[in-house]
């Protein structure tokens, strides 16, 4: 049932949806939780799955200030502490896979499993460095879909485009050495036509310590929506398996102490 809850100073908006063990979505940047339709059935068919809007995003109020990944993660951080109150798995695209990313490195107490969808961890991976964020170009793309469900209105998404616009300048800037403070097993995706290059998603999973990698052939940044089938399949094999002993590992191979 859809409802709001007043953590870390946000009126975030939320829904829930299955039984299970407890997984939240996190959409991406300037979109909102329907941006998971197409995979949103087959995880709740296994898992009682919450789908959080951020600030600013979807039904979830703007707040006075920038935008950061950083408070980003502060409030989802505020989110799990007083609605799930204990782990849970997080399924994450894009921005949200980053805001994900620094969840998992700041309290991991709260993270049982991370799966990072097309989310890098450095500008430097940028796949199109010189393309211009361009606000009228955006606000002609999603504002209609904002201003259905938007408590702050239509008229008020040329702001919050500037905010996301402002910190794409900057962010997300991270030394890959940081990236073995996540504990948690990790599914690292994207699309073999992604926003990131594939040498930096390598890169990514190869920093992480406890990591698997799947690269989505045929699709882009929006591989959850254009093979939805492929994506839920890797998903949940990934969330409802352990790790199997592969025949001849060589990454994952034991090594001497």
């Amino acid at each position: 049932m859809a409802q709001y809850v007043e953590a870390g100073g946000v009126r975030t908006w939320y829904d829930e949806v299955g039984d299970g063990e407890p997984l939240v979505l996190m959409h991406g940047g300037l979109v909102d939780a329907r941006f998971f339709a197409p995979n949103l059935a087959p995880l709740a068919q296994r898992f009682r799955v919450y789908t959080p809007e951020r600030r600013g995003h979807g039904h979830t109020p703007d707040v006075e200030g920038p935008i950061t990944y950083q408070l980003m993660a502060d409030d989802t951080i505020a989110f799990l502490d007083k609605v799930i109150g204990g782990p849970a798995d997080l399924v994450a695209h894009s921005d949200g896979a980053f805001v994900a990313m620094l969840v998992a490195m700041q309290r991991p107490d709260l993270v049982h499993r991370l799966v990072m969808i097309s989310g890098g961890f450095d500008k430097s991976g940028e796949a199109a460095p010189d393309m211009e964020f361009d606000v009228d170009q955006v606000v002609a793309f999603l504002g209609e879909a904002y201003g259905e469900v938007s408590p702050d209105g239509v008229e008020h998404f040329p702001v919050v485009v500037a905010k996301i616009g402002e910190m794409m300048k900057a962010e997300p800037r991270m030394d890959v050495a940081e990236l073995s403070r996540v504990r948690a097993r990790s599914l690292v995706m994207f699309a073999d036509d992604d926003l990131m290059t594939l040498s930096h998603a390598v890169e990514m999973f190869e920093a992480l310590p406890d990591a698997e990698l799947a690269v989505v052939p045929g699709t882009s940044h929006f591989l959850t929506q254009e093979k939805p089938h492929l994506v839920n399949a890797l998903v949940l094999d990934f969330l409802t398996n352990d790790p199997v002993p592969t025949v001849a590992p060589i990454r994952r191979a034991p090594h001497p102490d």
